[in-house]
């Protein structure tokens, strides 16, 4: 670590969260300790923390204190993680219809958020110190997993407009100072990805942070155009906000020369897992519970698939408990090499919407047609958006104008996996247009609710 960097994380990062009123640097540090405690005891630990929180919100949250009353629900009894299956699942819907009784009474000063709703309209939702402080220190602990830290040179792909609106002069200064750079992921152009490189070459930067599919676009530029990025002492690859696809990873790791560290959660959720560098997805257990529960809102067994629920403890002001994510994944039985305690998400597939349909009801992932285009050189870019069981709009750039031939490779294979009675539009355009959030969607169906 150089002298640098040990300046920023040891005083001045920590001295721009105490002016912010944060208390991010004793949490992280709480969080280094208990990461190693036995899976038993941070099972104990997470149990405490949930039985206080709870009744933190049936005291102090006009909704919580109402619904509690009305199932009979004593949070001082609370003994285990599955006594939340005595209380309803949350969704987005909920929280948009009571905004105002999910407030703690002694809340104080709460900053106004919202989703980049990329799977359809945003979530508005408030934010207390208390959150924000603790979604920073996991998220800095699991940095620090990889040997970079904040004040190494960071360069960051992203698109949110949230953060490109708010470029202010106070926070130029302060990403100059903790030296992180932000790329948009708005502007994939050749001329922009030919900039983007060159700006990597010349900074050199420890660690790179952004959205898979943006990075991977990266890459496959660089190494087509024969922009060597690998010896540049990047160190890391943080990436997070949309489904890591295999290939990607690979893609990645070759053209930059360095790990890609998965990193799973969202602006309404939290920072709810990171990978770290034995291949293990942690869950923050500190902070998160997660919970896998089936369509009809039952939870399963650890290693089989459902919808991600997760409760953060650290919402008091403005709670979150049972939230459905959307996405769907399952909770591993096995514990980490690595050493930590922390509980282990064996997997994240998506969200729900990543999935189709076929004619006779059977789910399966997109993966099953991202491969099949992936595999006609002639295909690009691509977005699928399945309509109804029988029929799909596929976006398609190509760098041909003969489609024929492609088109009927397309519909051998897709009707293969969703039937023969499926109906493809083909639409042919000169670019796939982002999420408002700046988040790539290679697959969307309808079909899901």
């Amino acid at each position: 670590m150089s002298l640098y960097t040990k300046l920023v994380s040891g005083v001045l990062f920590p001295l721009h969260e105490r002016l912010k009123g944060h208390t991010s640097v004793a949490v992280m540090r709480a969080m280094e300790r208990s990461q190693w405690l036995s899976a038993t005891d941070l099972e104990q630990l997470q149990v405490r923390r949930l039985r206080e929180f709870l009744e933190r919100i049936g005291r102090d949250v006009p909704y919580y204190r109402e619904l509690f009353a009305e199932l009979g629900f004593d949070p001082s009894r609370v003994a285990s993680v599955s006594d939340l299956q005595r209380l309803p699942l949350t969704g987005k819907a909920d929280i948009r219809g009571n905004m105002e009784r999910l407030k703690a009474d002694n809340a104080g000063s709460l900053e106004k958020f919202s989703t980049g709703g990329s799977s359809g309209e945003p979530l508005i939702f408030y934010r207390g110190k208390e959150r924000v402080s603790h979604d920073v220190a996991a998220k800095w602990r699991a940095t620090r997993w990889w040997d970079v830290d904040i004040g190494d040179p960071e360069i960051v792909v992203w698109g949110s407009p949230i953060e490109l609106g708010s470029q202010d002069r106070v926070r130029l200064v302060r990403d100059k100072i903790l030296r992180t750079e932000l790329l948009s992921a708005f502007e994939m152009s050749n001329a922009n990805l030919l900039q983007f490189t060159q700006r990597i070459r010349t900074l050199k930067p420890r660690m790179l942070f952004g959205y898979p599919s943006s990075l991977a676009l990266m890459a496959e530029y660089a190494t087509s155009n024969g922009y060597a990025l690998d010896g540049l002492g990047i160190k890391v690859i943080f990436v997070t906000s949309e489904r890591l696809y295999p290939y990607q990873r690979e893609a990645i790791e070759a053209a930059f020369g360095a790990p890609v560290a998965n990193g799973y959660g969202g602006r309404d959720a939290g920072f709810i897992a990171h990978e770290c560098p034995h291949g293990a997805l942690h869950i923050t257990a500190e902070d998160i519970v997660v919970e896998i529960v089936s369509e009809d809102g039952k939870v399963v067994p650890d290693g089989e698939k459902g919808e991600i629920v997760i409760t953060h403890l650290s919402t008091g002001d403005f709670p979150f408990v049972r939230y459905r994510t959307g996405d769907v994944g399952s909770l591993s039985q096995q514990t980490c090499s690595c050493g930590r305690g922390l509980p282990v998400l064996a997997e994240i597939e998506g969200r729900s919407t990543d999935f189709v349909r076929a004619a006779d009801g059977t789910v399966l992932h997109g993966l099953a047609l991202i491969y099949v285009l992936r595999e006609i050189p002639e295909v690009e870019e691509f977005k699928i958006v399945q309509e109804s069981l029988t029929r799909i709009t596929l976006q398609l750039v190509t760098s041909t104008s003969e489609t024929a031939q492609l088109e009927h490779t397309v519909t051998e294979q897709f009707r293969r996996r969703l039937g023969d009675s499926l109906v493809i539009d083909f639409v042919y355009v000169n670019k796939i247009e982002r999420e408002a959030s700046g988040k790539f969607r290679y697959v969307v169906s309808k079909l899901a609710s």
